[in-house]
């Protein structure tokens, strides 16, 4: 039988991300750009 490894809420850790990669993340999505043409999608970095 399989095992389950859940933990309960209680031992959970929160987690801080530094403000480096918050900045980065952001600054990712800003110059992320989706353009959806018929049934194909096309991913560019506006950099």
């Amino acid at each position: 039988m399989a095992k389950n490894y859940t933990t309960s809420s209680s031992e959970m850790k929160i987690l801080f991300p530094k403000t480096e990669t918050i900045n980065f993340l952001l600054n990712y999505s800003k110059a992320l750009s989706v353009i959806n043409y018929k049934r194909m999608k096309f991913e560019t970095l506006l950099n």
